[in-house]
């Protein structure tokens, strides 16, 4: 028998549009697999001519969900360019942002993406709210939001989506599929969670418009430093801060890693499988600093899961390329070099990716010319290899406690518990910046930007801007020439994980990932979203939108007249 193809357009429970196509033989197994971004990034052409000071202010609209992370690289872009150094104070006010919103990005993942492809919501609805209560204390002593009522209070919600005939947020699930594992009293647990947790995250919304003004699109970078200094002086302010982070972090230790643990108990079979795992490249850039020589993340890279041999990261090694990509250049080329320019060339006429020649709108991200996996499973590998005090407690902890070993990560519901593990890192970390700002302001340092003179600037110049951020490496490079921007590249985590083929046909992390799968129910390809899932795709980040055929879509004008 021959393999044949199945295509899932779009995959949904992520941000943006991707289009999976995967090839299974007779026994049900991907042999083959294709990721497509299916719109295009438009944001470097826009920023080109702009002054350089502008571009945090126009790169952060690349994603509505990534807005900071991208704000940030953007403007360090152009302070690195510059030579400029922000002052402590600044670094610390960025570093509070950017990691609550690392908590908050993995506990909405987990919950609201990701639960749905191992909790059957309907079968939430069975199960015995006493046991369901005794259940939960197998996995903590002190279970969240955990009591019989509560729990029938839950199954009365989701009992009113059911009989309205509408799953509402939940449609369009596989629920009863053979692939689900837990009981109804686990899937009941999980589901209450999935909603205490929709709390969480908006209240985490709060904490980071504390520092950044606003969620999304937050107005509190400049190059050279932030704007928040009001907020950094008042000691309620960061007050409410540590509150909802305290708060968060009891979220984390009695629901998020529990749940997970349960997870893992109910699927570990899928663990030692080895469901889900890549090429073993990892990339990881580190950073954080805290204290006086403390650091949050450990950069390294990893070639075929050699954790024994990791090198240091060197930006200068990474390049793009686009030869399976809807752009005209398919050179391999330095960011610093490279090019925006479409060149699209259609689908088969049967409405399939053309998959010997270009595929999609999302480039090849490669360092050394290899694909590389990004993200909280990259930089969770690669901390506790590298025995890294902030990480390595953590993740020995979580294996003592599951029985998983360090290749066991390398798996779709590895990379669900690397995250987990790091949103607790993150939060409890976040107590150890705030003592370091609050120490700066008590030896009366109260710096929040650094002073320069945009004429005294060299007029050609280029930099990096290169952070961890939650869904793995992003990094914004500008070339600036006569005080413009001549050319910016942004090279993020889901081009680095959702690349496609490069010339000499080296899949992609999510394409690789998905070989050797077998599909329980090919009408009902669960195990292919949960693999994808598992990466936490931002589609948005990595592709932005045109109309193919250079149609005008619409037109604005903004009035200059100010009224005062």
């Amino acid at each position: 028998m021959s393999n044949r193809k199945i295509v899932i357009d779009p995959i949904t429970r992520i941000e943006g549009h991707l289009r999976i196509e995967v090839e299974i033989d007779e026994n049900n197994v991907v042999r083959e697999a294709w990721a497509s971004g299916q719109l295009f990034r438009g944001i470097e052409m826009i920023l080109k001519g702009r002054d350089p000071r502008d571009a945090g202010l126009i790169a952060q609209r690349i994603c509505g969900v990534c807005t900071n992370v991208h704000y940030r690289a953007s403007i360090s872009a152009v302070e690195h360019a510059y030579g400029i150094v922000p002052p402590p104070n600044a670094e610390i006010i960025r570093n509070l942002v950017t990691l609550a919103l690392f908590v908050q990005d993995h506990i909405v993942h987990y919950y609201h993406l990701h639960s749905l492809d191992y909790t059957d919501v309907v079968s939430a609805l069975e199960a015995d709210s006493g046991k369901a209560n005794s259940h939960a204390k197998l996995f903590h002593p002190y279970p969240y939001r955990t009591s019989a009522g509560h729990f029938e209070s839950v199954k009365e919600k989701l009992s009113a989506f059911v009989k309205a005939g509408r799953l509402g947020l939940f449609a369009n699930g596989y629920w009863g599929h053979q692939g689900y594992r837990l009981t109804p009293e686990e899937n009941l647990i999980h589901m209450s969670h999935y909603i205490e947790a929709l709390h969480v995250q908006r209240e985490l919304s709060k904490a980071v418009a504390i520092f950044a003004g606003k969620t999304p699109h937050p107005q509190n970078l400049i190059v050279g430093g932030v704007t928040s200094v009001a907020d950094m002086l008042n000691p309620q302010r960061l007050n409410d801060f540590m509150f909802i982070i305290k708060d968060t972090r009891d979220f984390i230790k009695r629901a998020y890693i529990p749940d997970m643990k349960m997870i893992i108990k109910a699927y570990g079979d899928e663990i030692k499988r080895g469901d889900g795992r890549g090429s073993g490249n990892f990339l990881a850039c580190g950073g954080y600093n805290f204290g006086k020589d403390g650091v949050l993340f450990e950069d390294g890279v990893v070639s075929g899961h050699d954790f024994d041999h990791i090198e240091k990261f060197d930006e200068s090694k990474i390049t793009e390329e686009a030869s399976r990509s809807w752009y005209e250049n398919d050179t391999s080329l330095s960011p610093y070099k490279g090019e925006t320019v479409p060149f699209y060339t259609d689908l088969n006429p049967d409405g399939s990716l053309k998959s010997e020649g270009k595929y999609s709108w999302v480039k090849a991200p490669r360092y050394e010319g290899k694909p590389m996996e990004v993200g909280p499973l990259a930089r969770m590998m690669i901390g506790y290899s590298k025995n890294a005090p902030a990480i390595q407690p953590y993740m020995q902890r979580f294996m003592d406690d599951t029985g998983m070993t360090l290749i066991d990560f390398s798996t779709t519901m590895g990379r669900m518990a690397a995250r987990a593990v790091e949103a607790e890192i993150c939060c409890d970390y976040i107590f150890g910046f705030v003592s370091d700002l609050i120490e700066n302001i008590k030896y009366y340092d109260e710096e929040t930007w650094t002073k320069y003179l945009f004429e005294e600037l060299p007029k050609n110049a280029q930099g990096a801007g290169i952070y961890e951020v939650p869904r793995g490496v992003l990094g914004h490079f500008v070339r600036i020439e006569d005080g413009k921007i001549a050319n910016y590249q942004a090279v993020v985590p889901t081009t680095w994980n959702a690349s496609p083929k490069d010339a000499e046909n080296h899949r992609g992390p999510y394409e690789e990932s998905l070989i050797g799968i077998r599909l329980a129910d090919p009408s009902a390809p669960l195990e292919v979203l949960r693999v994808v899932h598992s990466f936490d795709p931002c589609l948005a980040c990595a592709v932005h939108v045109i109309d193919a055929k250079g149609r005008e879509l619409s037109r604005y004008k903004v009035s200059s007249i100010c009224t005062v």
